[in-house]
């Protein structure tokens, strides 16, 4: 039988939530596994049967891109439980098997006024060999523009003549990006605010940022998907999710 990628595993694994499949909970690796999701419990129950449980509830699971960067594997999906989620699944293997995950979870919302919804567009990874020079470009772009609020040097990083935009709340239209960075709510501080970045994974084109701040002054994770050609940021997927209080975690593994 032909040896399964990392990336085909969690294909896998993700879509036994919906047929119920035990099979694919073998590509974890319960006695090491750390969830950093703060909504789920840490081993009370074990993945072949929770998946069971979650099938029988009728859900529909898409995982929509999926990439591999050494160790680790990350996914953008579509869950329709008893609502149309949005979703990043990141998973770090050891051994073949996973050990960790974390997530970023949105409700579906859409389209915007361009017509793009959260997830469609191109999903396969191109230009391998520009990996390292696509990771450090978003990097420096979530560093710069995002964290440092340097707004006014969108353009170094951005092809805005073909630009593609899929937040549910904004366009590609020239500025619309610039203007919802410097939102201010009543108290004339940012809405939305970029603080910390702490992981960069990238296969080819696709790069994807896991990201920490505030919205309207409540602690968010912001997980962000951009698509590089030719050096420059041309395309945008996003999720955003308050993170629960500490006093409410289920697991004190933390977000991040």
């Amino acid at each position: 039988m032909e040896k399964l990628s990392n990336r085909e595993k969690i294909r896998a694994l993700l879509l036994s939530i919906q047929t119920g499949d035990p099979d694919p909970a073998g590509f974890v690796n319960e006695a090491k596994y750390i969830q950093h999701n703060p909504q789920t419990h840490e081993g009370s129950e074990g993945l072949a049967a929770l998946f069971k449980r979650l099938s029988q509830t009728n859900p529909r699971v898409a995982v929509v891109r999926a990439f591999q960067d050494g160790d680790f594997v990350f996914a953008h999906t579509e869950y329709d439980f008893s609502r149309r989620n949005i979703g990043f699944e990141v998973f770090r293997f050891e051994d073949g098997r996973a050990v960790e995950h974390w997530d970023n979870i949105q409700k579906r919302m859409g389209p915007n006024a361009d017509g793009r919804s959260m997830v469609d567009g191109p999903v396969d990874a191109s230009d391998l060999e520009k990996t390292e020079d696509n990771r450090d470009l978003v990097r420096c772009f979530i560093e710069t523009v995002l964290i440092a609020d340097r707004v006014d040097q969108i353009a170094s990083f951005m092809n805005r003549t073909d630009f593609v935009e899929h937040n549910p709340h904004l366009t590609c239209a020239q500025g619309a990006l610039e203007q919802a960075l410097l939102a201010q709510d009543e108290d004339a501080k940012r809405r939305i605010n970029y603080q910390f970045l702490h992981r960069v994974l990238a296969e080819g084109n696709y790069v994807l940022g896991q990201s920490e701040g505030q919205v309207s002054g409540n602690p968010a994770a912001f997980y962000d998907l951009f698509r590089v050609e030719d050096g420059k940021i041309v395309e945008h997927w996003d999720t955003t999710e308050l993170i629960a209080l500490k006093s409410q975690w289920k697991n004190q593994n933390g977000k991040f």
